[in-house]
C-alpha cells in the first residue's frame, strides 16, 4: 500500500511539473510579447494646487503662459473693465488662474466703505474650494491707491508680517480727493514723495494714500468707476456687509 501511495505521489508530481514546464515553454516559444510600461497620466500645469510653499513657482509658471491684462467684472449695478499690471506678475497670474476656473463667478462685493473701498472675491454662498495660500507682496512705487486702483486684501502685520496677500479676496479703491497736507503726512508716514502728477490726481480724482505701500496694487479701473460708486452708495449693515447682497462674476478678455 504504501508503495502505491508513493507511485501516485511521484506520478502527480511528474504531471505538475511537466505541465508547469509545457505552461513556460508555451509563454515563451513564438510570444515576444511583454507587459507595456503604465501609460504616464498628464498634469495639467493650469490646475497644479498651490500650496506655501509652491506658491512662487506656480505663478510665476503660470503667468508665464497666460499673458492676460483685461479682465471684466460684471454686477447688478453693471460692468467694471480692469486692467492688470504685468509688473506684478504672480498677482495678474493668481487673479487671471481664478476668474478662468470660475472660483470668482461665485463671489461677490461683500464690504463696502463708501468713500474708501469695494472688497469682492469671496462669498458665504460659495460651493467652490481652493488650498490656503498668501500671494508674497509685490510693492511697485509706479502703482498707489488712486480711486480705481485694484488690490489685494491682506492679513494685517500681527498676523502678516511680510505683508502678504490673500489668495482670492480684492478691493477696489473709490476714496476721495485729499487734500495737500494730508498728502505731505502720507509722505512722511510712507518715507515716500510722490510726483507732481500723483498730488494731481489724488486732490482730483481722489484714492487712498493711506493704504500705499502697505498693500499690493495690481491693476486699474479702465471703465466703469461709475459702478464703482453705485456698489459704493449701497446700502450696509453690520462688518460694512450689503444689506442686499452684490453678486459679481470676472471673465477675462
Amino acid at each position: 500500500m504504501r508503495s502505491l501511495l508513493l507511485k501516485f505521489s511521484l506520478n502527480n508530481i511528474f504531471l505538475i511539473v511537466s505541465a508547469l514546464t509545457l505552461l513556460a515553454c508555451g509563454q515563451n516559444s513564438g510570444d515576444t510579447t511583454t507587459d507595456a510600461p503604465a501609460a504616464k497620466t498628464e498634469i495639467n500645469p493650469d490646475t497644479i494646487a498651490i500650496t506655501p510653499e509652491n506658491v512662487k513657482q506656480v505663478l510665476t509658471d503660470y503667468a508665464a503662459r497666460h499673458p492676460d491684462s483685461i479682465a471684466v467684472i460684471t454686477t447688478r449695478h453693471g460692468t467694471i473693465k480692469v486692467r492688470l499690471y504685468k509688473e506684478t506678475p504672480m498677482h495678474r497670474a493668481n487673479f487671471v488662474r481664478l476668474a478662468k476656473s470660475g472660483f470668482y463667478d461665485q463671489g461677490e462685493f461683500y464690504r463696502v466703505v463708501k468713500g474708501f473701498a469695494i472688497q469682492g472675491g469671496d462669498s458665504d454662498n460659495r460651493t467652490m474650494r481652493q488650498t490656503a495660500y498668501k500671494i508674497p507682496q509685490e510693492f511697485n512705487r509706479k502703482y498707489i491707491h488712486k480711486k480705481g486702483a485694484l488690490a489685494m486684501a491682506r492679513y494685517g502685520d500681527d498676523r502678516n508680517p511680510d505683508k502678504e496677500s490673500s489668495s482670492h479676496n480684492f478691493y477696489i479703491v473709490q476714496g476721495e480727493p485729499v487734500e495737500l497736507y494730508e498728502l505731505r503726512e502720507w509722505e512722511r508716514k510712507h518715507n515716500i514723495t510722490y510726483t507732481p502728477e500723483e498730488l494731481k490726481l489724488y486732490q482730483t480724482l481722489g484714492g487712498e494714500p493711506s493704504l500705499d505701500t502697505e498693500y499690493t496694487v495690481f491693476g486699474e479701473v479702465i471703465e466703469g468707476l461709475d459702478v464703482v460708486d453705485k456698489i459704493a452708495e449701497e446700502r450696509v449693515g453690520a462688518s460694512s456687509w450689503p444689506v442686499q447682497i452684490v453678486p459679481h462674476t470676472i471673465k477675462v478678455q
